[in-house]
């Protein structure tokens, strides 16, 4: 089978084609095709019962269940020491600079706009070193794209071997908040995992004083052992709730 891999951590993905799969089954020995409503329905109701927001998934497998791509432990290998050096001293070379009087970002007015400046700022260091590489991650369709999951992607250029990294800010005194921070939404085309390849988010302390922040250290996480929830929501836009006419 081509998903037995997945063990009993099979995710929304295979859970909707199975939907799909079973009410077709069942359509084929109906006379009369069901109704649009009737067949969404049946799928709000399988999806209701796999009880879905109280499941627990290993991050590693849902990232290669949607990619093809396998998450690789961070380990001891001269590459993964290399990486690991130069991402911990371009963190507090970005946390240095960005501390400073001068830093844009004491013209910001929320601290969600930070991320950006370290991300450059990361960026800049990690691929000015003389065998690593660092640039946006391309998508499935080839184009660059700075918007989701992950931020930068590094190469070690005498091997090729790959990790991507997601830098975070968060105030010091929410580093053991139950609120949701991470966020990993897989689309076809979209999707910026391309690769086999290390993942590692790096979490950035700051003092929560809004418009003259102080970074006060980070936190390296390899995600290869992380564990998370499908949050399952129906959602709408303004544009939807509010049309013009």
């Amino acid at each position: 089978m081509k998903w037995k891999w997945l063990g009993t951590e099979a995710i929304l993905l295979v859970l909707v084609a199975g939907s799909f799969w079973k009410m077709g089954r069942n359509s084929a020995t109906q006379t009369t095709p069901p109704s649009a409503s009737a067949t969404d329905a049946g799928l709000i109701q399988q999806l209701l019962h796999e009880n879905l927001d109280h499941r627990i998934f290993s991050f590693a497998t849902v990232a290669e269940a949607t990619s093809g791509k396998k998450v690789i432990p961070l380990g001891e290998r001269d590459s993964h020491r290399r990486a690991k050096a130069a991402i911990e001293a371009a963190l507090a070379k970005a946390i240095e600079s960005l501390n400073a009087e001068n830093s844009p970002l004491r013209s910001l007015r929320r601290i969600n706009e930070a991320s950006r400046f370290f991300e450059d700022a990361l960026h800049a260091s990690l691929d000015a070193e003389p065998d690593l590489s660092c640039g946006v991650p391309p998508n499935r369709l080839g184009k660059a794209q700075r918007s989701g999951y992950p931020d930068l992607r590094i190469v070690h250029e005498p091997t090729g071997d790959v990790f991507y990294l997601d830098p975070k800010l968060i105030e010091d005194n929410a580093w053991d908040s139950t609120l949701r921070t991470f966020y990993f939404e897989p689309k076809v085309e979209t999707l910026k995992i391309t690769d086999n390849a290390v993942h590692l988010l790096a979490g950035i302390g700051h003092d929560g004083h809004d418009g003259a922040w102080k970074f006060t250290g980070f936190k390296l996480v390899d995600l290869s052992t992380l564990n998370v929830r499908l949050k399952a929501e129906f959602q709408a836009s303004n544009a939807e709730i509010y049309p013009k006419d």
